[in-house]
């Protein structure tokens, strides 16, 4: 009888042939056998009349031995929770079925070594990690160390942010770990439990011990996760999702189910799901996709997973089983999908998404054949605290010596000290050289003994302040200045020491509040106004299928958490920063930082200006160009300048003096106290911007923020020493920008000390800072044309490629569209579109002289390649919208004031560069009358181009691609001038609003890609730095795509076209 049965399965051909049926056995437990896609699968499996599905059920599974277990031809098995593994495998050796998936392997699923040890052994691309294995809990491994801001594993190195994984495959406790430049802290991951899949956490910051764990390097998604699924080595489905790194909450439908979009799959990508089904031996296959910086990776393989919610996966996935059960046991019979699937009648119809076309709604309609394709924005980072910065000389032996505790006891190296255990040695040298009683210290020390004690204090008062440390910031360099010979301490010759070093202490910078506010509603209103039409939908789940988002930070603190911030709001996102920045934002120093391309000409701007306030000469060339204001040196500097200067120098006296006494009685305090606690660990709210006001310290009459009034009076006292030289009897005007920052902050966040003098100041203060510093970057239009192209060169070309970049995936998918209309066969199309690949570069290159733009998307260095960036494209055979292949880029781009600067002068006089002569301005008279009076760009100023396609002009015809610029000029001032009403309260919420945008063109003008382009190349980083490249939207709508598959599990359709040919 066990020999009959065991033939039972090879006798399944010779019974289909008598007309009966393969019998498919579901040997899984009932929870999943009841789910939804594996009902939808097996009826409709049913439903071709082939097969017979027997469910094994709870009962005979778990209780009855396998000889009793119902005889099939195929066999669907896999593990879950409670599954007898074991005893399905004995099953399998005694009836031999064909299997989907083999069950051997499944072992290997539960351990996440063995999964990455199998990836690798088939080639298969995974993240760069480390094992570290313990034989029981809180095993000391001497491989393995943990600092501050990495771990080690035999000598590998992992920096934070990383991942930690537990060796368990059923184990979803995963730890994300953030480096302490960040904010530090934690983020878990878990299995969904309601509308959250993660929790950060802020104090945790050291590893875990209690059992084995992978050690891997963070992979920078833009916040999206992809899913494959595989039926088959030659079938693979993949949909994205928001990653749980983001902020941890699910987005659901409004039926509960969690939102994920159908995503095409490069061919690379294809690859590895086919490796990965045949590595594991799993016909039907799960696994998790990272894509990063244009490639991909397996991070985890979850055996049996179906996908959820989609009808046409459901047909897919029927139609491949099905040939692979008649594959398998009646090779016979034709495996061929009839032209009308017989499940069809019954299915019902999927709801679609209402996407309206898109016209400009910030300048005015162009019609509704006008559709979005691209929102660039420049954007300078929010509210801060004033940025300070002391610098002394330094001989003590302790300071010396941390110096060479840091360089490796190098006598002539530089030293930079950030991390907490740095910042915590340098203060306990302080706090030592820091004279604890100072009464009577006047009387015995000199001048220059009295600022040393001062600025060591105000050193000790930094690192003290908020009771945290931050890389971000604060940061001392230590700079050699001069050294001796010594005899080494074993005898043999001598050594250099050194005995003085230059210290810089640079600190403040911090976002506010109010500055991580302005970034979140700014981000809102984006959201609400630069996608019209769009919803929510567009933007929430980002960087993929129809929506294209990347940010860029420069490497300043405030400007990265302002950029997080801002993703905030314009994502809907929740929880704290530091996931956020982690997950979505990509530091480029080299775009959005610096000043020293333009040094040299911003050095002479100044000495200008100089001249220009003191000389008896001063400003009367300001009337020289009544027509044209702007065009005149030094537009906008007060005619009374050197009359304001005195002003200036005698209130900031008055406000450090006042804020002296303040200091005086805090410092008395802190005299008191004889103990110094080692700091408590880093604040992260402090740190990151707190959301909301420190009511408590501002009921109690201290500074708002961290600020003490020692480190208060410090900023002014040097405000005060450096505006102006009493013995050279010389002001010096750069100082006017920080008195007026100062001032500002003051005037916002400290109101209520009542500082006598300070409102004054802060009038006298913006009337030179607006002169000023406008004419920083440029005395007259040329200057300022000459300084912007500098320093914002690399922006400009990022700009010019993003936006080439944009027209070309435009250009790609109308190709395509027209394709698809005159050859509607999948067939052919499917043949047309392979050749498209083969012959798009030639065509790009042989296009290249008829499109003005001969950039490609290439970054300023090679890690930050924009070619690398993410692409996410919605397969539209899966797609449930009208239009899946319509496709929206966002760029945001967050920096500081001189970029901010700098590319508002290039684009409102780029026409008066020699090579444009002729030329219009990009930028209207009236619009430049408005910049002229605009003056300061202020917090979160921020420059807008918005691409438009008009999908009814030629593909050839310039006014195709139409590009709308607008500018806000940021915070708005005037609840520091009013004291009624809206202004009132915000003055209490210590809060500037956000003006909204201003038009640069006219309405009804029309600036074309080719022309913007045009204007703004001589001033961008050149084509050559930029060698050309295929923009990745070419590999993706087709090739290898749903039609593809269609034409491999279709081929009626071959015989029809044959027959059609004939």
């Amino acid at each position: 009888m066990a020999v009959a049965e065991e033939n039972a399965g090879d006798g399944a051909a010779a019974a289909t042939a008598a007309g009966e049926k393969i019998k498919i056995g579901v040997c899984v437990m009932e929870k999943k056998v009841l789910s939804a896609p594996m009902g939808q699968i097996l009826e409709r499996l049913q439903a071709f009349g082939e097969f017979e599905v027997i469910l094994f059920g709870d009962r005979v599974i778990l209780e009855e031995p396998v000889e009793n277990w119902p005889i099939c031809d195929c066999l669907i098995a896999f593990h879950s929770t409670g599954y007898p593994l074991k005893k399905a495998e004995m099953y399998a050796a005694l009836r031999k079925p064909f299997l989907v998936n083999e069950l051997e392997p499944q072992y290997l699923l539960h351990d996440r070594r063995k999964v990455y040890e199998r990836l690798e052994m088939f080639g298969i691309p995974v993240p760069n990690y480390a094992l570290v294995n313990r034989e029981f809990p809180y095993q000391e491994l001497d491989y393995f160390v943990e600092q501050e801001d990495f771990v080690e594993v035999r000598g590998k190195r992992f920096w934070k942010p990383f991942v930690e994984k537990p060796i368990d495959g059923d184990n979803h406790s995963i730890m994300i770990y953030y480096p302490s430049s960040a904010g530090g802290g934690m983020k878990e991951l878990f299995r969904k439990v309601g509308n959250r899949s993660s929790e950060f956490h802020p104090d945790v910051r050291r590893v875990r011990r209690e059992g084995s764990y992978i050690y891997e390097e963070f992979m920078s998604t833009g916040g999206t996760d992809v899913k494959v699924y595989t039926v088959g080595p030659e079938y693979a489905h993949a949909e994205a999702r928001k990653s749980p790194v983001v902020d941890g909450v699910v987005m659901r439908n409004p039926d509960g189910k969690e939102v994920r979009y159908p995503v095409l799959l490069t061919p690379a990508e294809k690859q590895m799901a086919r490796d990965v089904c045949l590595a594991f031996r799993q016909g039907v296959c799960g696994f998790d996709l990272l894509r990063c910086e244009r490639r991909s990776y397996v991070c985890d393989v979850n055996g049996w997973s179906f996908v959820k919610n989609s009808y046409k996966y459901y047909d897919d996935a029927a139609c491949v089983l099905r040939k692979m059960f008649l594959d398998a046991k009646a090779p016979h019979l034709s495996s061929t999908i009839p032209p009308n699937l017989p499940w069809k009648v019954n299915e019902p119809a999927q709801p679609c998404e209402n996407l309206t076309r898109q016209g400009s709604g910030l300048i005015g309609t162009f019609g509704q054949s006008e559709e979005l394709r691209c929102v660039i924005a420049v954007i300078r980072h929010g509210d801060r605290t004033p940025k300070q910065k002391v610098k002394l000389k330094v001989t003590e032996e302790k300071l010396l010596n941390l110096m060479l505790k840091y360089n490796d006891n190098r006598p002539r190296a530089e030293t930079k000290l950030k991390s907490a255990v740095q910042l915590q040695d340098l203060l306990d040298a302080t706090r030592m050289l820091v004279p604890r009683a100072r009464s009577g210290r006047e009387s015995d020390s000199d001048a220059e003994d009295l600022v040393h004690a001062e600025k060591l204090l105000q050193v000790k008062a930094v690192l003290e302040e908020g009771g945290h440390f931050s890389g971000i910031y604060r940061k001392v360099q230590l700079k050699p200045l001069k050294w001796v010979k010594v005899p080494k301490s074993n005898g043999d010759g001598e050594e250099e020491r050194p005995i003085e070093a230059l210290m810089v202490l640079k600190y403040g910078g911090v976002l506010t509040h109010a500055g991580r506010k302005q970034a979140e509603e700014l981000g809102r209103y984006f959201r609400n106004n630069m996608y019209p039409g769009e919803g929510t939908g567009l933007l929430r789940l980002h960087s993929t299928y129809r929506h294209d988002l990347k940010i860029y930070s420069s490497d300043e603190g405030r400007v990265q958490m302002s950029a997080a911030a801002f993703a905030k709001g314009l994502l809907d996102l929740e929880g704290q920063l530091t996931p956020i920045l982690v997950s979505l934002v990509s530091k480029d120093s080299s775009m959005l930082d610096g000043l020293a391309n333009a040094r040299t000409e911003m050095e002479e701007a100044k000495a200008k200006l100089h001249e220009m306030i003191t000389s008896e000469s001063k400003l009367v060339q300001s009337n020289g160009n009544l027509e044209y204001p702007w065009m005149v040196d030094g537009a906008g500097l007060p005619p009374n300048a050197s009359e304001l200067l005195p002003r200036m120098f005698k209130l900031t006296k008055k406000v450090a003096s006042q804020v002296k006494i303040l200091a005086k009685d805090e410092d008395e305090k802190l005299t008191m106290t004889s103990s110094y606690e080692v700091l408590p660990p880093y604040d992260q709210a402090k740190a990151l911007g707190k959301i909301n006001i420190d009511v408590a310290r501002i009921a109690a009459g201290l500074p708002c923020g961290s600020e003490g009034f020692l480190l208060m009076f410090a900023r002014w006292k040097k405000l005060e020493r450096e505006l102006y030289n009493e013995r050279k009897d010389r002001f010096d005007i750069t100082q006017i920008p920080d008195v007026y920052d100062s001032c500002k902050y003051d005037l916002l966040h400290n109101a209520h000390l009542n500082l006598d003098g300070l409102p004054e100041l802060f009038r006298v203060a913006k009337l030179l800072a607006d002169g000023v510093i406008p004419n920083e970057y440029g005395i007259n239009p040329k200057h300022k044309l000459k300084i912007g192209s500098k320093i914002a060169r690399r922006l400009l070309g990022k700009l010019l490629i993003d936006l080439r970049n944009t027209r070309e995936e435009a250009i790609s998918v109308a190709e395509l569209k027209s394709n698809l209309k005159s050859n509607p066969d999948p067939t052919s199309m499917f043949l047309k579109v392979k050749k498209e690949e083969v012959d798009t570069p030639r065509r790009l290159r042989k296009n290249e002289d008829k499109r003005s733009s001969s950039t490609s998307e290439k970054s300023l260095d090679e890690e930050e390649d924009d070619d690398k960036e993410t692409k996410y494209r919605l397969d539209p055979k899966y797609a449930n919208v009208k239009t899946p292949d319509r496709h929206v880029r966002t760029r945001l781009y967050f920096t500081s004031e001189s970029h901010i600067h700098s590319l508002v002068n290039v684009l409102r006089y780029c026409n008066l560069d020699e090579s444009l002569q002729g030329e219009e301005s990009l930028v209207c008279n009236s619009a430049l009358e408005r910049l002229l009076k605009t003056r300061e760009l202020d917090y979160m100023s921020h420059i807008v181009l918005r691409m438009f396609e008009n999908v009814e002009v030629p593909l050839e015809d310039p006014k195709r691609y139409r590009v709308e610029m607008t500018f806000s000029h940021g915070a708005d001032l005037s609840p520091l001038e009013n004291d009624d009403g809206e202004d009132a309260l915000l003055r209490q919420e210590h809060t500037l609003p956000i003006m909204g945008p201003e038009r640069l063109q006219e309405v009804g003008s029309y600036l074309t890609l080719d022309k913007m382009e045009k204007m703004i190349r001589p001033f961008a980083m050149p084509a050559e730095d930029f060698p050309p490249s295929t923009p990745q939207a070419f590999s993706g709508y087709f090739s290898k795509s749903v039609l593809e598959r269609l034409v491999n599990l279709w081929p009626f359709h071959k015989n029809t076209a044959a027959a059609h040919n004939k």
